[in-house]
């Protein structure tokens, strides 16, 4: 964030086609759930645009952690609208004219959206805004279609065997093909994971085995793909940045999951062996390299397992602001004296005993001394807001290394009685 000096739309703009089709609503409004931590990334002067409405607490909290006035960031709520892209419903909402009134408020202001969707591009056009970082000719064509691409299941595996990034063993196929496409691949592989080309968070994922069921398309016609299902270790992911010039890392972490679904992270990556860490790192320079020739500028990354095998296998791109990328600028924001050289932090969620409300809940980290403090240089931070049920919450440690943030949210968890959320 550091490079934007103009003030920023932030568009948290999670009803997008660019992962899921946008018909999928309930899925994307799953999603849109951690909307709120966007305010993370506010600077003075910036715009907050969010399908989810932030409490007056959890504004105040990160406004206190950042050192930012609170009345210097402008807060605009847009209901979502079921089937249509956020664009949409900011017209529908009849939120134009707001927004219009804030960007001329605000000479140079950019648009910084969640996803480099078609309808964010046309959005910006609509205000008259360039889209971050591309400036006033706005992003190539080719960027829009590679980013759409990498982000199928189907255009990744292709430009995965281009670039020399080991995959497991699959096929595409269309929705009528499935079922012989599943029979075929179970002949070969005792199990295998069945993923819809547009996906992301687990959604629409499954394992089948020979004993299983086989599954049919639904109303999804496809493309499918269907891979071996691989015996994993682990699994990792590398997030970085296109430029021009070559491409940036970020960081690297692994995430914890559950069924195939995202519930926690964990970084930095250790690779104590030496045997993976570079290598998934290889592949993100690879990719960005290809992101950048298409025009494209901005974060992405490579979600891979390390198998029982000993190898890595990449098994999807991001070419977004993934779900680790805000906290990783929140987290390097709240280090700003620098008291740790390379933080180590994660990412985890849980279901306390108790409903809290959010001042109630910062409250009780502070007084067991588990809150974040820049003089410490490590604690807890509540980055997502309350939770609807008081109850399910999500929560960053920041620490001088990973025994020391694994001890604190030890710590967290008695505090809070937190139980494991699984899904």
């Amino acid at each position: 964030m550091e490079q934007y000096r103009s003030p920023l739309i932030v568009y948290a703009n999670f009803h997008s086609d660019m992962a899921v089709e946008v018909t999928a609503h309930d899925v994307l409004s799953r999603w849109a759930e951690q909307a709120p931590r966007k305010i993370w990334l506010m600077r003075p002067g910036d715009v907050l645009v969010t399908p989810v409405s932030l409490s007056t607490a959890f504004r105040g909290y990160a406004a206190e952690l950042l050192r930012v006035p609170a009345d210097s960031v402008t807060v605009v709520t847009v209901p979502p609208v079921r089937g249509v892209p956020m664009a949409e419903a900011v017209r529908r909402a009849r939120l134009m004219d707001t927004l219009h009134s804030l960007t001329a408020e605000r000479p140079g202001i950019q648009l910084l959206p969640v996803a480099l969707d078609t309808s964010a591009v046309d959005f910006a056009a609509r205000l008259g805004v360039p889209v971050a970082p591309y400036g006033p000719k706005g992003p190539k064509a080719s960027a829009l279609e590679a980013a759409y691409r990498l982000n199928t299941k189907n255009g990744f595996r292709a430009v995965a065997g281009e670039l020399g990034i080991r995959l497991a063993p699959g096929e595409v196929c269309g929705g009528t093909n499935l079922s012989r496409t599943v029979r075929a691949m179970l002949a070969r592989y005792e199990r295998v994971a069945v993923k819809p080309d547009r996906s992301a968070g687990g959604y629409g994922l499954s394992f089948v085995s020979r004993t299983d069921p086989v599954p049919t398309p639904g109303e999804r016609a496809g493309p499918w793909v269907v891979e071996q299902c691989l015996d994993a270790v682990r699994a990792v992911s590398v997030q970085m940045e296109a430029f021009p010039a070559g491409p940036r890392l970020l960081f690297s972490g692994e995430m914890r999951t559950t069924t195939g679904s995202f519930v926690g992270y964990v970084s930095p990556l250790e690779d104590r062996a030496g045997t993976f860490a570079d290598e998934l790192e290889h592949w993100g320079s690879a990719l960005g390299r290809h992101l950048a020739a298409h025009g494209y500028v901005g974060p992405y990354g490579i979600d891979a397992v390390l198998a029982s095998d000993g190898r890595l296998y990449a098994t999807e791109s991001n070419v977004r602001r993934t779900a680790t990328i805000t906290p990783w600028v929140m987290v390097d924001r709240l280090n700003r004296t620098g008291k740790l050289s390379d933080p180590a932090w994660l990412l985890g969620r849980g279901r306390s005993r108790a409903q809290h409300g959010f001042a109630d809940a910062v409250g009780l980290l502070r007084a067991e001394e588990l809150a974040w403090e820049s003089s410490r240089g490590e604690g807890v931070v509540l980055y997502a807001d309350a939770p609807a049920d008081r109850r399910s919450w999500r929560y960053a440690v920041i620490g001088a290394n990973r025994p020391r943030v694994t001890e604190l949210e030890a710590a967290l968890r008695n505090a809070m009685k937190l139980e494991v959320i699984l899904g």
